[in-house]
């Protein structure tokens, strides 16, 4: 997480309304970082997808003992949007964050979409192969015996996948999170109220 990152991010949440954070650089770890520094002045985290990079959403947070915090935090740490301190991050709070967008990621496409991606990638690599090593009968079995194999793991590769987001839920159903089907049938959790 750079200083850079951290006071663009403070200056854009000054308006209240709600912020993007890109970065092409960033790790998962960084954006838990940054949501956890946003939640300390007032914002929660509300999303994010792959792009150039992520891109994360943040909204302001109206319950009051949010308001209460960000008073106190903006008291304790005036210059932190001009460089200055920043407020320490409660490890169990980063750690919530991290497991939130990990899950965001991770339910970002259903499993059908994973299967049209992988089966076209698969299917991509294989004409690839065919295409560098010359059409010939050699070739051709190579490419297809590849195919195979690749396309024969998807399936396991979806489960373990299902199995990781299941984790994932059921260690944000323990800390109080509520899980939901947001518009697009994607599942989301969401804060404790």
């Amino acid at each position: 997480m750079s200083k850079h990152d951290v006071r663009k991010m403070l200056r854009d949440m000054v308006s209240g309304e709600p912020v993007q954070v890109a970065s092409g650089r960033s790790s998962i770890g960084e954006m838990a970082e940054l949501a956890a520094v946003a939640e300390q002045f007032g914002y929660q985290y509300a999303d994010v997808r792959r792009g150039d990079g992520y891109l994360m959403s943040l909204v302001a947070d109206s319950r009051p003992q949010a308001r209460e915090r960000a008073a106190q935090t903006r008291a304790q740490y005036p210059d932190a949007a001009d460089g200055g301190a920043l407020p320490p991050v409660a490890p169990d709070a980063f750690q919530l964050l991290k497991t939130r967008i990990t899950l965001d990621l991770a339910t970002e496409y259903s499993d059908m979409q994973r299967l049209f991606i992988a089966s076209l990638g698969i299917t991509v690599l294989a004409v690839s192969v065919v295409a560098a090593l010359g059409a010939d009968t050699t070739s051709l079995v190579v490419a297809g015996v590849v195919w195979a194999v690749l396309m024969s793991l998807i399936p396991v590769a979806n489960i373990a996948g299902r199995r990781y987001r299941a984790k994932l839920g059921a260690r944000l159903t323990a800390a109080g999170f509520t899980s939901v089907t947001d518009r697009n049938g994607r599942l989301r959790y969401l804060p404790p109220v």
